[in-house]
């Protein structure tokens, strides 16, 4: 199969150091925090947040955010987007706690085809610890693989799907594992048909597996403390859509990377997400 020459690239980037929802102790929106987004024709964005609190419940010592968008001159590249999201000094509670949490997602899209290299470099937690306890990470940031071969979309290849099927049954094969963990494991890929467009969602994570000397329990990237709530560590999300038509390549992949998700429960509710990064740029026709 031919790749299609593609004479346009459509750049688009988002950042996000924080966000989210309290209910208790207090009601508190969160607000997008260093909130950086790219515009169709690349360049180049960055936000800064210096100090961040709700109360004494949540923040953050600094946080910043950067999108870039650019043409490589070098042979064989096409369009470069690069997208990252830093949170350092965390503190949720004095139970969660990170000296720095960094996402960061780059993708190149090729003059000739629509499915995109990616990588994950610089993607890291530094000093996690629940309770004053570290957190041991399986950190893989070459979890998704290399591009697929002939344009075809990412979801469905083997090696990618042999890796996070093994996450789903470290997941859903350890014993007691919660309700709200095992259902939102329950499937590998999720295919939604809306107006006639198709998409398909794969979510796993860069961490096979959490470990530790803290208080809760591990469930392969994700920590149930009690008296806090679940703690999720960087969620990746792909979703392919907008299919070429005649054909399953997706002429849109979407990488969307949440380094740190809580879902609260007890002294603390609500939700709130972390160094978030989302890559998806198209190629026109």
């Amino acid at each position: 199969m031919s790749d299609q020459i593609i004479e346009r690239h459509l750049y688009h980037a988002e950042a996000t150091a924080l966000g989210g929802h309290l209910t208790l102790p207090l009601d508190q929106q969160i607000h997008p925090q260093a909130y950086a987004t790219l515009g169709a024709d690349g360049g180049y964005l960055s936000q800064r947040s210096e100090f961040f609190a709700i109360e004494e419940v949540m923040r953050y010592e600094t946080a910043y955010t950067q999108v870039a968008g650019n043409v490589d001159t070098k042979a064989g590249h096409g369009w470069n987007t690069l997208v990252s999201s830093v949170v350092e000094g965390l503190n949720i509670l004095d139970v969660l706690t990170a000296d720095r949490v960094v996402a960061q997602i780059s993708t190149d899209h090729p003059r000739a085809g629509y499915i995109p290299t990616v990588t994950f470099l610089g993607t890291r937690f530094e000093g996690l610890r629940i309770a004053g306890h570290p957190v041991h990470l399986d950190l893989d940031v070459n979890l998704v693989g290399d591009r697929p071969a002939n344009d075809a979309p990412y979801i469905g290849q083997s090696g990618l799907m042999d890796r996070v099927q093994r996450q789903h049954d470290r997941i859903l094969g350890a014993p007691d594992v919660p309700a709200e963990v095992a259902s939102r494991f329950k499937e590998m890929t999720t295919t939604t048909q809306a107006g006639g467009n198709q998409s398909a969602a794969l979510e796993c994570s860069l961490v096979n597996q959490a470990s530790g000397g803290h208080p809760g329990r591990c469930f392969g990237h994700v920590i149930d403390v009690p008296n806090f709530g679940k703690i999720y560590l960087a969620v990746l999300r792909v979703e392919e859509s907008d299919y070429k038509p005649g054909t399953t390549t997706p002429r849109s992949t979407t990488f969307s990377l949440s380094m740190i998700e809580c879902k609260f429960g007890c002294s603390i509710a609500g939700n709130a997400s972390m160094a978030r990064a989302v890559v998806n740029g198209q190629g026109q026709p």
